[in-house]
């Protein structure tokens, strides 16, 4: 039994129960994969309120290798036990975009190791790999202070992003988007820079596939933020 009192076998046959069809449809033409009971994430946070954050069920969860199971494993992740083989390892088996794009970036970002694995992801040659590298910076910007980061690095890292974007692989274009939006919202000594660096990208083009999901302005996400002065105004969590 883990800290919290719950067990992983039992949350999954708890989770085979509310799976929803519609849902499940929705999420297949996003990319996920098999097995997967198309469980409401409304319905996953229920758990998380619940469980609050467990370390070794949050292990046992992903290691079940269902996709809804595998998300709420990071929903109750505890970020300060997470060793760097155990995010390694989480990243090796994230089977489509809702885990290495979010699970994995959220849990990386907020763990001590965000910065070693996203430097260390971004320069990947696999695509999701590289794609979950610059969304974990993303994560780690939101959450960590400005003072526990590099601005220099990062604002290499933004100069980067303006000069390779375009020829970058389809999903990692999209994180690297999201790169900017983060920096430009997150971190307030940098907001400029990067709103200066999304003007020059222009538009970013990503495949979405067969999804009504669009690439967000970064120009125009960054501007309604400093309009409602929420710039620099950082995330209890990464993970939502």
């Amino acid at each position: 039994m883990s800290a919290s009192g719950f067990v992983a076998e039992q949350i999954v046959e708890e989770l085979a129960k509310l799976g929803n069809a519609g849902y499940k449809r929705t999420m297949l033409n996003h990319g996920a994969t098999e097995p997967f009971f198309g469980v409401k994430i409304s319905e996953l946070k229920k758990y998380q309120k619940k469980i609050k954050k467990d370390y070794q069920l949050a292990l046992d969860l992903y290691a079940s290798g269902i996709g809804d199971a595998m998300y709420l494993a990071g929903l109750i992740a505890d970020e300060t036990r997470m060793t760097k083989k155990d995010l390694q390892r989480w990243m090796k088996q994230a089977s489509w975009g809702m885990l290495s794009e979010y699970t994995v970036p959220w849990i990386a970002g907020e763990s001590r190791f965000g910065r070693e694995l996203g430097l260390e992801w971004i320069d990947s040659d696999d695509e999701v790999v590289a794609a979950a590298g610059w969304a974990t910076l993303s994560s780690m910007v939101a959450v960590k202070p400005d003072d526990e980061l590099d601005l220099k690095e990062l604002e290499k890292l933004v100069g980067r992003v303006v000069k390779t974007i375009h020829a970058c692989p389809n999903r990692a274009r999209y994180t690297m988007n999201g790169f900017l939006i983060a920096v430009g919202c997150y971190v307030a000594p940098l907001s400029e820079k990067a709103a200066a660096a999304a003007e020059k990208i222009g538009k970013v083009e990503v495949d979405m596939g067969n999804t009504s999901c669009k690439v967000p302005d970064a120009s125009a996400y960054i501007a309604k933020v400093a309009k409602m002065k929420r710039i620099g105004r950082k995330r209890a969590t990464a993970r939502c």
